[in-house]
């Protein structure tokens, strides 16, 4: 028979919901259960804790919901975990579990895979005068480093799995690596074999964020039932790489061809040059299929060489930010709530000159409920609504000057715009501004160290025989734009593709599919890289190079859009409201597209 490897994606982020894992162990079948919980973001807040706390700086999600709640049917199955749960102290979150483990009278050979952390060379890294390889940017001050780690890939998780390891424990590793380890470990994959690599990373990339790949965040969200109970993910994998998308029986959720092709686009920016630490990924030809209900095929993933770095992710204090929210009821409220607004970045300007304190680094107004995301297309109707939030958010360098907005943010609620219900939710808080500074390192310099009971096993990565060169890439075809027929109608973008975005730094992507492959030219020409960029003009604003890439992707009938320098620095570095780019793809799906009237009958 042939040999296959089923994984269940039990978590997508720190604070995914904790019926995944009890979900997929009833109903799974599954060899192993993968959890991801590091976002770059995640990683700043970790840091901070960890220096608060030396004790902490784990995921305690993982050891205090999923490890706790389901100890005795992860024994009772036999069902390995891997996951990087340990963010910055895998060696206390192991303890933690150890612990817990004890205390029902069970154990598990639990191996930590360390070495990532980069905390202890910060100095080292600064007098090498690295810059940030997006910007340019000098290396931050070590004081105010929160974190700094290098991304792993397969290579320890699957060391450890074949050292016997029941659960592989990992600080930073890619998060395609949680899959694509047991991948390597279970087939006996050669970590020179590309497109294995390739194909298996994907299959990790699919399943990373959970529930995102069964329905969650689809375009068509009403297509999908029972979100109460939606299916996690289970990827069914083969020796030739090929892998099946499924759920559990009788859970909520949708798996689909363009479902799952939602998640394969999404956050990814070259298609064909999917960076990792194992395998450059070129995704452009991969196909999905349905093969059952609720079982999608997907193939044709290829894969060059890796570079020979590690990427080391830093994460640092900005200054500090605040961000304070109040309701305005009534006629008038989106104007009444930009001029209250107005007047208290006024006020807060002339206390700080007062008292010889520098200006606001920067500002930001947002009218919730007035679409203060959609800049100029924001439609008329929104202008007129009788109920707003008004967001306001502010940097400086001094958590201090910023305690003065905090002071004066409730006094509008007597003296400025008739309407002002006060904040809601609590008082605003004052928070550090993280920023994300990126330099590759040579791989030889950061060694992975696998600890596992007595063993420890010390992994230093060879350099690929021949490094990834762009110029081996040879990228598909881009067709010339149709001939527009006589008879043309503009339907909204929904009506002819499917559409999901996702933040990638200072930048995000929107991965766009045809509905039909006859669609798939009218798209392409809609969808010009000027058109684009013009339609997202207040996302680029303060961009000093605002550039859109579009990419070709003919094996979904797809093509995968890239805003660059367009989220105001993402993540914690942002004002905006949505600094992880999740409703991009929603407001790229009202622009217009011009198809023949043949074409346009329907979704």
């Amino acid at each position: 028979m042939t040999k296959i490897v089923r994984i269940g994606g039990a978590g997508g982020f720190l604070g995914d919901s904790s019926v995944a894992a009890p979900q997929l162990l009833r109903g799974g079948r599954l060899d192993y259960m993968i959890l991801d919980y590091l976002a770059e973001a995640t990683m700043s807040s970790l840091g901070q804790l960890r220096a608060a706390r030396p004790d902490q700086g784990y995921a305690r999600d993982f050891t205090d919901w999923v490890w706790k709640d389901n100890l005795r049917e992860l024994k009772a199955q036999g069902v390995k975990i891997v996951t990087n749960a340990g963010g910055l102290n895998p060696r206390a979150c192991r303890e933690r579990m150890e612990k817990i483990a004890a205390e029902a009278g069970l154990s598990f050979k639990i191996a930590i895979v360390e070495g990532d952390d980069l905390a202890g060379r910060l100095e080292d890294l600064k007098a090498r005068g690295l810059s940030e390889m997006f910007t340019g940017a000098p290396f931050p001050d070590p004081g105010k480093v929160f974190s700094a780690n290098a991304y792993f890939g397969a290579e320890p998780i699957a060391a450890a799995l074949a050292a016997g390891a029941d659960m592989v424990i990992t600080g930073r590793v890619v998060d395609s690596a949680l899959a694509l380890g047991p991948l390597v470990h279970a087939f006996g994959w050669s970590l020179d074999d590309y497109d294995r690599l390739s194909a298996g990373s994907l299959a990790g990339h699919v399943i990373e964020c959970g529930a995102q790949a069964t329905g969650g965040l689809f375009t068509d969200w009403e297509d999908v039932p029972d979100w109460a109970h939606i299916g996690y993910p289970i990827i069914e994998c083969h020796a030739d790489g090929s892998f099946i998308v499924t759920k559990p029986e009788g859970t909520g959720g949708l798996v689909s061809p363009a479902a799952v092709a939602e998640q394969i686009l999404y956050e990814v920016g070259d298609p064909q040059g999917y960076a990792l630490p194992d395998v450059v990924c070129d995704f452009t030809q991969v196909t999905v299929e349905q093969v059952g209900e609720h079982r999608v095929r997907v193939a044709g993933a290829k894969g060059y060489p890796p570079s020979d770095r590690y990427k080391v992710c830093v994460t640092f204090g900005d200054g500090f930010r605040f961000i304070g929210a109040s309701p305005v009821v009534g006629r008038d409220a989106a104007a009444k709530g930009r001029r209250q607004s107005e007047a208290m970045l006024e006020r807060i300007g002339e206390m700080l000159r007062d008292r010889n304190l520098p200006p606001l680094r920067d500002s930001r107004i947002e009218i919730l409920g007035a679409e203060a995301s959609y800049g100029a297309n924001a439609s008329a109707a929104a202008r007129a609504v009788r109920e707003v939030v008004c967001r306001i958010g502010a940097e400086h360098e001094s958590a201090e000057a910023l305690g003065l907005m905090m002071r004066e943010f409730a006094s509008p609620t007597t003296s400025m715009s008739v309407g002002t219900t006060g904040w809601f939710g609590g008082a605003p808080t004052i928070t550090p501004v993280s920023r994300v500074f990126s330099i590759l390192l040579p791989r030889q310099e950061v060694a992975a160290i696998v600890s596992l009971g007595d063993q420890t096993l010390t992994i230093v990565p060879d350099s690929p025989a021949r490094a990834f060169n762009v110029a081996d890439v040879i990228a598909p075809p881009v067709p010339a734009d149709p001939e527009p027929e006589a008879d043309m109608v503009t339907v909204p973008l929904i009506d002819v593709a499917w559409a999901r975005s996702g933040d990638k730094g200072d930048a995000f992507n929107i991965g766009v599919i045809a509905r039909r492959p006859e669609l798939l030219p009218w798209i392409r020409a809609g969808l010009s890289e000027d058109r684009v960029k013009a339609w997202f003009a207040h996302e680029f604003e303060g961009a000093s190079a605002p550039k859109v890439i579009r990419y070709e992707l003919p094996g979904m009938d797809a093509i995968n859009l890239h805003c660059i320098q367009a989220l105001g620095g993402g993540q914690f570095s942002s004002l905006r409201v949505d600094p992880l780019a999740k409703g991009k793809a929603q407001q790229l799906l009202d622009i217009g597209i011009d198809i023949p009237r043949a074409l346009a009958a329907g979704r």
